[in-house]
């Protein structure tokens, strides 16, 4: 191949990585960005809470200093990324349902709430003890909720039927009316607790 020819080639190479940089890189990045925040604005920036209080798409910790739970709030199931709720470290335990190591956290884990709420081991739900895949869930069942209810009404000296009224209005359905289970979402449910007291 002559000179002449490797520089052309090179050339159009150049030009066309140039090109497609712009176009792909650039400009592709540039619609889709705008077309999220014109049509779904607050899930394209993260779907963040009011008052800077995290994101409504990742879990979070109500503990003190030392990981024991705040009885006012309403407890997140348990978190295997990171440190817990470490949206860099995103991952399940791995670990499978006969391992051990797993059944014995799930076992520390349900007696520690049993003794919390006021209930029997069974009354647990599993969702009480168990990480999800990405150990980022923010969402917690109703049955797991509704437990909680009588522990947060006394730390907050609330009624009752107040708080489980509250919990119930925040039940998100099964997405597309079928898929998955009714849910609720542990930091907007504390949010709305902490707005109600303040009113």
């Amino acid at each position: 191949m002559s000179t002449r020819s490797t520089l052309r080639t090179t050339g159009v190479a150049v030009r066309a990585m140039l090109v497609l940089t712009l176009v792909l890189g650039v400009a592709y990045t540039l619609v889709v960005t705008g077309i999220g925040q014109l049509l779904l604005p607050f899930q394209a920036n993260g779907s963040p809470l009011p008052d800077d209080r995290g994101s409504a798409l990742i879990g979070q910790s109500f503990t003190d200093a030392d990981g024991a739970a705040l009885p006012e709030y309403f407890q997140s199931r348990p978190s295997a990324a990171g440190d817990g709720y470490d949206g860099t470290g995103s991952s399940g335990s791995n670990l499978g349902p006969e391992n051990a190591d797993l059944v014995a956290s799930i076992e520390e884990r349900r007696a520690a709430i049993a003794e919390r709420e006021g209930v029997s081991e069974d009354a647990v739900p599993a969702d009480a003890v168990t990480a999800s895949g990405s150990g980022l869930d923010p969402h917690i069942s109703v049955a797991y909720a509704l437990l909680q209810v009588p522990r947060v009404a006394a730390a907050r000296d609330l009624p009752e039927q107040e708080v489980r009224d509250l919990v119930e209005s925040r039940i998100q359905g099964r997405d597309l009316g079928f898929l998955g289970e009714e849910r609720i979402n542990t930091a907007e449910l504390n949010l709305a607790l902490d707005e109600r007291e303040g009113e």
